[in-house]
């Protein structure tokens, strides 16, 4: 017989916490001086306009409204069911800043 390991994390409660993270990591971005400074840092890119800028600020409130694409983070639901904990690693961590960068490289490469 299997040894199921039984966890208090449901598919709703994993997929409303990757929305909590997500989502407050979309609000960081929605601050101009937080969006400037990444894009500086990641992109290189010293300046953006204001234009692009509220592009970008558009979409992300547009993504603020969308639910969780749950295959995207299906690393993160598997390791959250296997060490029944919410900690979130490094690599985790990357599947959020990954949901961010395809807005901006968007706007600032397209």
């Amino acid at each position: 017989m299997e040894d199921i390991k039984h966890t208090r994390w449901t598919d709703e409660t994993i997929a409303e916490l990757i929305l909590k993270v997500r989502n407050d990591l979309l609000k960081d971005f929605l601050d101009d001086r937080f969006l400037k400074v990444y894009v500086n840092e990641q992109f290189k890119i010293k300046e953006l306009s204001h234009i692009c800028v509220e592009f970008i600020r558009k979409d992300l409130k547009e993504l603020l409204q969308t639910p969780v694409d749950m295959n995207h983070y299906r690393s993160l639901v598997t390791h959250i069911r296997e060490t029944d904990t919410a900690s979130l690693s490094e690599g985790n961590e990357q599947l959020f800043y990954a949901d961010v960068e395809k807005v901006l490289k968007r706007h600032i490469y397209e």
